[in-house]
């Protein structure tokens, strides 16, 4: 069998480069925080650093990428084998690692690598939908849940309006608008001769729409590996963040770390490798908005980033070269739904 050819942008050589550029960040970011003058808390907080604390993080880090393995299988086809969801899982989350714009190179190698495999490609768009929708979902009902509760009192600390009811409402919003996308419809059928961008805008309206119904049904279907799968996935990646802070003795209320983790992580839709930067930034600067000591969580969150660059890449890079010698070397694995 000839030799798979990936997508352009998941090339080896594009993914060696963009590794090499984060590499070069973060050694930047590694000498500004040992040479640079004012930054001396900060090296404290790193210097004294506990190991074990560090150690558990990147096993919750192991963990969540488990719970994404626990989605991916139900989401799209319960017939897929263990091994394949999981190497198919782990290699997404190590090309959300080196590819930018908020992990869409890892739903891109998901795809195509189902399409080796034989599924079609309608439903692989309108469940790549779906799976993203879930596994966000989680974080947006706990800001509306946390928001309101720190917002009345029921939580700890006391925080102003503008920074618990306004996220809260905020994601109302955005979770209503979502559930009422299916009402739009899919719309007509392009006319013969339509033009390339009139298909392609046809096709990604009928994907969204589809994919938010079929998203709605597995959640009304109450399946039990979707819901520890989304709710692991989202708990342990936040876990991280709170062992990292634990790392460096910073007590820092949880519910302040749950509630600044979809906020800061807005950051990480910007186009940066890995993320880097947007997602640091965005941390950093709503977790010391929300009263988080400014030394302490800068050296949680660089700890934190740097877990969840590194272990997805590590562990999904080697299920990548076992998933693509399998693709390079057998026909076709007749495990997945088409």
């Amino acid at each position: 069998m000839a030799a798979t050819t990936l997508p352009q942008e998941l090339q080896p050589r594009r993914l060696r480069r963009r590794t090499a550029e984060l590499a070069l960040v973060l050694t930047v970011v590694a000498l500004v925080v040992v040479l640079a003058p004012g930054l001396g808390d900060i090296r404290d907080e790193l210097a004294s650093a506990d190991p074990a604390w560090l150690l558990l993080a990147v096993a919750l880090e192991f963990l969540s990428g488990v719970s994404y393995v626990l989605l991916f299988r139900p989401v799209f086809c319960r017939r897929m084998s263990w091994r394949s969801s999981w190497e198919i899982s782990w290699s997404e989350l190590a090309a959300g690692s080196a590819v930018p714009a908020g992990g869409a190179g890892g739903l891109a190698l998901g795809a195509w690598i189902l399409s080796r495999r034989g599924m079609a490609g309608d439903r692989i768009a309108r469940r790549s939908v779906a799976f993203f929708l879930l596994k966000s979902s989680v974080n947006f009902v706990a800001v509306v849940v946390l928001g309101f509760a720190l917002a009345v009192g029921l939580l700890g600390p006391d925080l102003s309006l503008w920074l618990t009811a306004l996220p809260a409402g905020m994601a109302v919003v955005l979770i209503a608008v979502v559930l009422t996308l299916p009402r739009l419809g899919p719309g007509a059928d392009p006319a013969a001769g339509a033009g390339r961008v009139r298909r392609g805008w046809s096709a990604v309206r009928r994907s969204v729409i589809g994919g938010v119904s079929e998203a709605v049904e597995i959640v009304r279907s109450r399946d039990l590996l979707v819901i520890v799968g989304a709710i692991g996935y989202w708990a342990f990646d936040n876990a991280v963040l709170w062992a990292a802070f634990e790392a460096f003795g910073a007590d820092v209320p949880l519910s302040v770390i749950l509630l600044g983790y979809l906020i800061g992580q807005l950051g990480g839709l910007l186009p940066l490798p890995g993320g880097f930067g947007g997602i640091d930034g965005g941390l950093i600067g709503t977790l010391n908005v929300f009263g988080a000591p400014v030394a302490a969580t800068a050296a949680a969150v660089l700890a934190y980033r740097v877990i969840l660059f590194w272990l997805p890449l590590v562990v999904g890079g080697a299920a990548f070269w076992s998933l693509r010698r399998g693709l390079d070397t057998a026909p076709l694995r007749p495990d997945l739904c088409t």
